[in-house]
């Protein structure tokens, strides 16, 4: 018996190997081009930002006028980073829960490429004035074709992997994902073709276009963030997800309410009168999936405090669901029809929800998978423990500040806005020291994904320290055999009632 466990460990890992060895180069690629674009993106956020306490800087440079740079900012952090990191964890969970190594890494390489063209000549036409002045939708036209092709081939074989794997049990993890993988298409066809090949009445062009972001945020960015969670959770700390039920409450919430969000931005518009408090309600009720999966993940993760204090992959992990709880919680408060909702429409609130959702939730939730993909798809050590420690610092304190300040500064503007007693510049002029404050905060978080993105480029020229242990920073007193300073073993994660292992 001992001998056929012993036998039956040795292919699982050989299998996995050989999984992660498939798999090296489209990872590393989406990780590295979306941390390049992470950079890029908090760059112009920066300078959108510092243009609303300083409108003269940059000011004789067209292409840097506020009305270009915060779209850009926007779209770049979107469609270059959040998209491509959701690329890389997508394809390699589904890989892996799947047991099938990847055969079309020219294809999703090629894909890839084509993508990032499409981002990048989508950035540029918003710089240039050509935007369409839809929020998350400003690249010009011609983008989005491009841009959807490009996904059909990145993860067209992560269905073809999930439809021909062994027999078994389906988790979790794969659930969120393959609700991601299907919602993602349906979003964003139906927005961009009723509101680029069926133009209507403007009115209701701008409610497809808050449909849309908020079916982003959440029937895509969220989905994929909690099915990453799912597998590091118990993957990390060895023991099995704390609730199934709870974990299945939280998805099939997700999936009810989700797609009624987002029309609540049109309140006071010429529309149905039910729909903008329809899109209020179900944005508040988001609270129950949000919990439910918070909850569940964090008890999960708590099962092994020693492993949390210590695991990179679990305290990015843990930031970000703290986030999604954070998240919960304001869109409950800035969603209240008789009070905040009139004050947050058009306010600095809406920027520091959707930050908090895109960086203060999914991207750390990336990074936590970052740190645990790489060293397996490269079969390499992180080069640094301090780099890392830093990335988490400055980007944990950095977002939160960045969230915050915009959450409670928007709420001041917006009742500067409703007192129509007052100049208008007195509203503009409440917001003056939360730009500031949030300048200096993207500059931090700038500093730190500037190294975040150096450190991938050198992984993936597999520059990192070598290492026979499927773990992450192993100690140099550790490299003889004692046990891993950093990620428990490389296992897969469990289905309900046991622990995370096959």
């Amino acid at each position: 018996m001992s001998s056929d466990s012993t036998t039956t460990t040795d292919q699982d890992a050989l299998l996995r190997a050989s999984i992660d060895r498939s798999l090296r180069h489209p990872v590393m690629f989406f990780l590295t081009s979306g941390a390049a674009w992470l950079a890029v993106s908090i760059l112009l956020g920066v300078i959108a930002s510092a243009k609303v306490h300083n409108p003269g800087f940059l000011a004789d440079c067209a292409w840097l006028t506020y009305g270009r740079a915060f779209p850009a900012h926007m779209n770049a952090l979107v469609y270059g980073w959040g998209m491509q990191a959701a690329f890389a964890v997508i394809i390699w969970l589904m890989a892996r829960l799947s047991r099938k190594e990847c055969n079309a890494v020219g294809t999703i390489l090629a894909a890839g490429h084509v993508w990032n063209l499409g981002v990048g000549l989508g950035v540029v036409g918003i710089l240039a004035g050509y935007g369409t002045g839809m929020p998350w939708m400003e690249f010009p036209a011609f983008a989005w074709p491009v841009l959807l092709v490009s996904y059909c081939a990145i993860l067209i074989w992560s269905f073809i992997q999930f439809r021909v794997r062994p027999e078994g049990h389906v988790f979790i993890s794969q659930w969120y994902i393959l609700a991601a993988m299907i919602w993602f298409p349906w979003v964003f066809i139906t927005a961009n073709t009723l509101l680029h090949c069926m133009p209507g009445h403007p009115v209701m062009a701008a409610g497809i276009n808050a449909w849309f972001k908020s079916a982003m945020i959440f029937l895509f960015f969220t989905p994929v963030a909690l099915g990453a969670a799912y597998y590091l959770a118990p993957k990390v700390t060895g023991r099995p997800v704390f609730s199934y039920s709870l974990a299945k409450l939280g998805f099939w919430s997700l999936a009810i309410i989700a797609p009624w969000a987002g029309m609540q931005k049109l309140a006071g518009a010429p529309i149905p009168f039910f729909l903008p408090y329809l899109g209020a309600a179900a944005t508040a009720l988001l609270f129950i999936p949000a919990c439910a999966a918070g909850f569940n993940l964090i008890r999960t993760m708590l099962s092994c405090p020693k492993t949390l204090a210590e695991s990179p992959s679990l305290r990015f992990t843990m930031a970000g669901i703290i986030g999604l709880a954070v998240l919960a919680v304001a869109a409950v408060l800035l969603n209240l029809p008789g009070s905040t909702l009139k004050m947050t429409q058009f306010s600095l609130s809406g920027y520091g929800f959707d930050v908090l959702a895109i960086y203060g939730f999914f991207t750390l939730v990336m990074f936590g998978a970052t740190y645990f993909i790489v060293p397996r798809v490269t079969r390499r050590e992180w080069l640094s423990r301090r780099l890392i420690k830093m990335h988490f610092l400055f980007s944990a304190y950095g977002v939160v500040f960045v969230a915050l300040i915009a959450l409670f500064g928007g709420l001041l503007q917006g009742a500067g806005q409703e007192d129509w007693q007052q100049p208008w510049e007195d509203a503009a002029s409440r917001a003056i020291p939360y730009a500031v404050a949030s300048t200096f905060s993207w500059s931090l978080i700038l500093f730190s994904n500037v190294f975040f993105f150096l450190h991938l480029a050198l992984m993936w020229m597999r520059l990192g320290r070598r290492s026979l242990h499927p773990t992450l920073l192993v100690s140099s007193h550790d490299a003889h055999g004692s046990s891993p300073h950093g990620e428990e073993g490389d296992i897969d994660n469990a289905g309900p009632g046991h622990a995370a292992a096959h």
